[in-house]
């Protein structure tokens, strides 16, 4: 039949989502070991997978709609007494009765010969009788013969009609039995990738200025470097996120700040007026660094005043779209014209504060395309103490995912939605 045809189809696309999106643990859990991480499908992998596993959903659904519909047909098909199920039934019903009938009236034809028999007065008419029963009997068992014949044959077309019935109405049934696994397979794929998209918290990314001063003269420029650090286990694609600012200056005014940071060919300024990524580095392996060269030139109108710096790492893997490295937060000094800052000292990397470190989740994968950081990644030994964090199998997914704000008097001048922006426009540039 043409709908079993259909049936095949459905069950084939219910269950073509491969078996690892039922079973497969986030990919960044606690406690997995890097032996178990390798085997986990990748954020590519469970992408195509919930797409197949969407398409298989659809098809599975018209192959009900169309395979319910041809059930239906042949059900109400065999009701009907041309189908030559039914027909061969009510044929061999009929010729069960009339067998029935004649094994009724050769039962009748003993009996009365049988009382012939008994009221017979002379030995001829004994024998006549005598001989009239046995004719009679022979004909009973050929009737009981046939009716057992009749009857064997519409038992046989009888269960014959039944079977087609209960097929038919079982193949109604398949399909939506169908439809439910590739339903619960369609889920299962999107659960997985949703669960992979989630942001997560990686300690060994970090992003550390070099060479950045803890005061600062005005009318001066500064040359220091940031250097991106993948301390994972994964490679990594990157985008440093950096923001400078000092305080006391509104949002839009022209700040005393003015910050480039180096493509290899030319330098790009920052716009300033919120966090934004930088240097966007393709591939980064475990242990390697990329040195990206800034340059800060304060100006010479620039008073006594405090100023901040906030470094931090966005960044992808194969399976992750959003791995979120540490926020540092560098806090220097502006010093009028002509003032003496003593012996050179760095600024020392402090945690970010409460609402700095807080950033949006990442919805889809996405890096940034413009300019790339100037010279390559540099090899080294990355140590990742319990203080620092692990490697990617180690970090779990952040619980907090709301907009990121600057500090409190960050947040007053620019509004809690700065590294929102930033982080959903580079999002939007991507897409």
């Amino acid at each position: 039949m043409r709908f079993s045809r259909t049936l095949a189809v459905a069950t084939a696309v219910a269950v073509t989502a491969p078996v690892t999106l039922l079973t497969a643990a986030p990919a960044l859990a606690a406690g997995t070991s890097a032996g178990q991480v390798q085997q986990q499908p990748t954020y590519a992998e469970l992408v195509k997978a919930a797409a197949d596993a969407k398409k298989a959903y659809e098809e599975a659904v018209i192959a009900k709609e169309e395979g319910q519909k041809e059930a239906k047909a042949t059900l109400k098909a065999l009701e009907s007494d041309t189908h030559p199920l039914k027909a061969a039934t009510i044929a061999a019903d009929k010729a069960a009765k009339e067998a029935a009938d004649v094994t009724e009236a050769a039962e009748q034809a003993v009996a009365d010969a049988e009382a012939e028999l008994e009221a017979a007065q002379d030995d001829a008419e004994k024998a006549e009788a005598q001989q009239a029963l046995e004719a009679a009997r022979e004909e009973l068992a050929k009737a009981v013969t046939a009716q057992q014949e009749a009857d064997a044959e519409a038992e046989k077309a009888g269960t014959a009609l039944i079977n087609a019935r209960v097929a038919a109405g079982r193949e109604h049934t398949l399909f939506q039995v169908a439809l439910e696994k590739a339903d619960k397979t369609r889920k299962a794929a999107e659960e997985a990738l949703a669960t992979a998209k989630k942001c997560v918290r990686e300690n060994g990314l970090t992003s550390l200025a070099v060479g950045l001063p803890s005061k600062v003269v005005a009318g001066t420029t500064v040359d220091f470097t940031l250097r991106v650090t993948n301390g994972t286990d994964r490679t990594l694609t990157v985008d440093p996120l950096v923001f400078f600012h000092v305080e006391g200056e509104q949002r839009d005014a022209k700040s005393v700040l003015e910050v480039k940071w180096s493509d290899g060919s030319d330098w790009q300024t920052l716009n300033g007026d919120e966090p934004e990524h930088i240097a966007h580095i393709d591939s980064i392996e475990p242990g390697e660094r990329n040195d990206v060269k800034l340059r800060m030139k304060v100006d010479s109108v620039a008073e006594a005043t405090d100023a901040f710096a906030l470094f931090a790492g966005d960044a992808q893997s194969a399976y992750n779209p959003c791995v979120l490295g540490p926020m540092k937060r560098y806090d220097f000094k502006l010093l009028p014209v002509g003032s003496e800052t003593g012996p050179a000292e760095e600024a020392e990397p402090g945690p970010a504060g409460e609402n700095e470190d807080k950033r949006p989740e990442t919805t889809k994968p996405g890096t940034d395309k413009g300019p790339s950081a100037q010279g390559g990644v540099t090899k080294q030994t990355v140590t990742t103490g319990a203080g620092v964090g692990g490697s990617l199998a180690r970090t779990g997914t952040s619980s907090a995912m709301a907009p990121l704000a600057l500090t409190s008097a960050l947040t007053a001048v620019l509004g809690a939605g700065a590294v929102l922006a930033a982080r959903r426009r580079r999002t939007t540039d991507n897409a």
